[in-house]
C-alpha cells in the first residue's frame, strides 16, 4: 500500500471508497473531523454515541453508509482511546478489518487537527500489519478480496516524509512475514543469500556478501558448520554492511545479529512430528534483521551498520551433530552438544564472534530462541537479556515506542554451572529444567568478545498462531533512530 498526503482536512471532500474518522475515549462530545462527518450523515454517529455504540475504545470501529454530502463510499468509525501510539495501531487494525470485508481500493484518513506524525504513522502501521495474507502458493480466488492499494492522509500537519517512512517500514515488516512464511524448500540458506544479495543491490549505500562453507572452514566457524553438517543443503553467512555518506558519531558500528534455521527438525534429538511444519519460521531473527538493515539504509540513517546472520538447516542424518558431540566455535571455545535441539545458540556464536570482531562496537541479536521464553512472558513481550545497563535500557524504551515490547529478564554468574561441561570448555543445553531461556542468553554472552551486547528472545513474539509476525523489523529501526538522535545531541 502507498500512502500520500494531502494538505485539506474537508472529510466532505475525502474521495475513497472508505473514509477514516478517529474519536478518543470516552466518546461523550464530538469534535472536528468527526463532527463533520456527523454533520454530514444528519447526527448518526452523535446517535451511535449516545447509545454507547461507539466509545472510542482502541480496536472499536463503527461503518456507516456515506450520503450524498461525502464523497467517500463508506465511513468507518475508529476508537483511538487515549492517543497512545498502540491505541492508534489498534484503529489502524480496526479500520483494516472493516475494509477487508467489502472491495476496498483506496481509504482516506482524515485524523483530529492535533494528532501527530507518530500517531498517523502508528495508524498506518496497524492498517497494513492486519490487511497482510500470504497468497504466494494459493491458487486463484475470485471471493478473496486485495488488500487496499492507496491511503491518503487529510491533514495540514502531517509531511510526505513521515508517510513514505511509514511505507518503508510497512514494506519491510511485510518482508520480514513473507520471508518467515515461505515453505523451507522455497528458502534454503543458499536462496536466503540470494534475496540478501537483490536486496542489497536495490538499496543504496547497502552492502552485501555471502560466506559459504569454505570460507566458513577458514575462519573456524566450527558451530555453525557443526549444526550443518546433518543437512545437504549448504550453510550459509549473510554480512550485510551499511555505511552512510556521513555518519552521526564516526567509530561507532551497529551490530545487528540474527538467527535463520531456515527448517529445524530438532536433529537427532528430534521435535514432536506435531506442530514441526511450523519450524520453516526458526528464521525469523534472521528475517528481522535482514529487512530492518535494509530499512534504516533505505531511510539513510546516519548509523553505519554491520549485520551477520548465520543460516542452516538443522536435520538428522548419517552425517549429523549427535548428542555428546564436541565443535570448536570462531572464538576458540569448544562445545558439547548436549541436545542437538538447542542449535540456534551455536550458529549464533559463531556470528556474534564474527561481528565483534569485523567491527560492531554494540550488538543487538534476534532469535526464535527457546520454549521457556513463550512459557515466561507468551506472546506479548519477547524476552531481552544483556551485558550493559544503558544498552539493555535504549532496546527496552526503544521497544515501548516502537510496539516490539521487551521485557529485561537476568543474566547471573551462579546461572554459569548450567551450561559448564566435564569435556568441554561450555555445554550447549542443561539437563536441568530451570531456567532454559537465561541459561541460553548466557551461553550467547561468551562469544560477544567483550562489547556491549543485547539478546532478544523472539520465540513467542516472532511466530503468532502458524504466522510470522515480523517482529523486531520496528524495534531495530526504533533502536538506530535513538542511536542517532543521541548522537546528534552529543555533538552538539
Amino acid at each position: 500500500m502507498r500512502s500520500t498526503v494531502r494538505k485539506s482536512a474537508d472529510v466532505a471532500s475525502a474521495k475513497a471508497d472508505l473514509l477514516v474518522v478517529a474519536v478518543p475515549a470516552p466518546a461523550k462530545r464530538l469534535s472536528g473531523p468527526a463532527a463533520d462527518v456527523d454533520a454530514a450523515l444528519g447526527g448518526l454517529v452523535a446517535g451511535a454515541v449516545k447509545d454507547g455504540e461507539i466509545d472510542g475504545k482502541p480496536g472499536s470501529a463503527t461503518r456507516f453508509h456515506a450520503g450524498p454530502a461525502l464523497a467517500a463510499t463508506r465511513v468507518v468509525i475508529v476508537g483511538t482511546g487515549g492517543g497512545s501510539a498502540a491505541d492508534w495501531r489498534s484503529a489502524g487494525s480496526a479500520a483494516a478489518g472493516v475494509a477487508g470485508r467489502v472491495t476496498t481500493r483506496s481509504v482516506a484518513l482524515v485524523p483530529p487537527a492535533e494528532a501527530t506524525a507518530a500517531e498517523v504513522s502508528a495508524f498506518i502501521d496497524g492498517f497494513t500489519t492486519a490487511s497482510y495474507s500470504f497468497d504466494r502458493f494459493k491458487g486463484p480466488d475470485p471471493a478473496r478480496k486485495a488488500a487496499a492499494g492507496r491511503l491518503t492522509v487529510h491533514s495540514p500537519t502531517v509531511a510526505g516524509a513521515d508517510l513514505r517512512r511509514a511505507d518503508r517500514l510497512a514494506e519491510a515488516v511485510g518482508g520480514a512475514r513473507d520471508l518467515v512464511n515461505t515453505p523451507s524448500n522455497h528458502l534454503t540458506p543458499t536462496m536466503l543469500g540470494e534475496y540478501a544479495k537483490a536486496l542489497a543491490d536495490a538499496t543504496p549505500g547497502l552492502s552485501c556478501t555471502v560466506l559459504g562453507k569454505g570460507r566458513l572452514e577458514k575462519m573456524g566457524a566450527g558451530a555453525l558448520l557443526g549444526v550443518a553438517q546433518g543437512s545437504m543443503e549448504p550453510p550459509r553467512m549473510i554480512v550485510l554492511r551499511y555505511r552512510p555518506a556521513e555518519v552521526a558519531r564516526p567509530g561507532e558500528v551497529l551490530g545487528i545479529v540474527g538467527k535463520a534455521v531456515t527448517f529445524d527438525t530438532g536433529g537427532i534429538s528430534i521435535k514432536p512430528s506435531s506442530g514441526m511444519e511450523e519450524m520453516k519460521m526458526d528464521m525469523g531473527g534472521g528475517a528481522a534483521a535482514l529487512e530492518a538493515t535494509a530499512l534504516i539504509a533505505a531511510l539513510g540513517l546516519p548509523v553505519e551498520v554491520l549485520t551477520v546472520i548465520p543460516s542452516t538447516e538443522n536435520m538428522p542424518s548419517g552425517t549429523a551433530l549427535k548428542p555428546g558431540d564436541v565443535v570448536t566455535a570462531m572464538n576458540g571455545k569448544t562445545i558439547e552438544v548436549i541436545n542437538t535441539d538447542a542449535e540456534g545458540r551455536l550458529i549464533l556464536a559463531d556470528a556474534l564472534t564474527h561481528a565483534a570482531r569485523e567491527g560492531a562496537t554494540r550488538i543487538i541479536d534476534m532469535a526464535t530462541l527457546t520454549g521457556a521464553i513463550v512459557v515466561a512472558l507468551g506472546e506479548v513481550y519477547a524476552g531481552l537479556f544483556g551485558s550493559d545497563e544503558e544498552w539493555v535500557s535504549l532496546i527496552r524504551d526503544a521497544g515501548e515506542e516502537s510496539g516490539d515490547l521487551v521485557w529485561p529478564m537476568p543474566l547471573h554468574e551462579r546461572y554459569a554451572p548450567l551450561i559448564t561441561s566435564p569435556v568441554a570448555d561450555l555445554s550447549n543445553s542443561s539437563n536441568k529444567r530451570q531456567a532454559g531461556a537465561v541459561y541460553a542468553a548466557q551461553f550467547l554472552r561468551e562469544f560477544t568478545e567483550g562489547v556491549p551486547w543485547a539478546h532478544v528472545d523472539i520465540a513467542g513474539t516472532g511466530m503468532v498462531g502458524g504466522k510470522g509476525t515480523g517482529f523486531g523489523v520496528r524495534l531495530v529501526l526504533a533502536v538506530a533512530e535513538r542511536l542517532a538522535q543521541a548522537d546528534a545531541a552529543a555533538a552538539d
